[in-house]
């Protein structure tokens, strides 16, 4: 399995992304809210829980708004963190899959649908571009040994696994990512649900330029958590 690179396109898109994210604190605080009310609120045995945390101190994320987070995604404010997939069109023909977690899905949907609108993009219905991409679970590590780590994954249900500079990246279908995640020793840098793309699309300098604008816009939402797309 080492070696197969068809998944590097996920790490290249998530650097660019992280390159442009604004708000980090609020979206962690997301994640770790989601985490509990999925998994509690135990680290222990919680693996996403763990490493949304693990994110949050890497951040500099003080220590009362990780503990608010918790208390928050327990249910102790009365709120509840809903994830959902909005599907679009960008200038050029790319296809957009826009993660977000909100407490309000009417007034996500509805900044989602106005930001597109007013910005050279199209909201479409579900499965329209979804086609297009993989749902796949998606880990990074840093090992102690590849080896070892490598046989592992696969032994534990892992669909692919290989190299990406000092890490192993480790691809899952979707049911299979905690799993997976229960049998990893080493330390585990990244872990979630991702959106990558089967085929491609290449933008000229003009709609690339529109794109950027249209995905800045969406990127500084507060309920937008990642934006995959299919750009070459």
């Amino acid at each position: 399995m080492s070696g197969h690179n068809k998944w590097s396109g996920i790490k290249h898109r998530k650097e660019a992304q992280d390159a442009k994210r604004s708000k980090v604190f609020t979206r962690i605080a997301k994640a770790i809210a989601v985490a509990v009310q999925d998994g509690g609120p135990d680290v222990a045995t919680n693996n996403s829980l763990r490493i949304a945390i693990d994110q949050a101190r890497k951040a500099n994320m003080p220590k009362e708004n990780i503990d608010r987070a918790i208390k928050r995604g327990s249910g102790a404010d009365g709120t509840r963190i809903e994830e959902v997939v909005y599907e679009a069109m960008g200038p050029g023909g790319v296809a957009m899959m826009i993660a977000c977690a909100t407490d309000n899905t009417n007034r996500t949907l509805t900044e989602i649908k106005t930001i597109l609108k007013k910005n050279n993009g199209k909201f479409v219905p579900s499965g329209s571009v979804a086609f297009q991409f993989d749902y796949v679970g998606y880990i990074t590590t840093i090992p102690k040994d590849r080896d070892e780590a490598e046989m592992i994954a696969i032994e534990a249900g892992a669909d692919d696994v290989f190299i990406e500079d000092d890490s192993v990246v480790i691809i899952t279908k979707p049911q299979n990512l905690h799993a997976v995640l229960a049998q990893i020793t080493d330390d585990i840098t990244e872990a979630k649900l991702v959106y990558n793309p089967t085929q491609t699309v290449q933008l000229n300098d003009a709609d690339r330029g529109v794109y950027e604008a249209l995905y800045d816009l969406l990127d500084g939402s507060d309920d937008v958590v990642e934006i995959f797309d299919n750009i070459a």
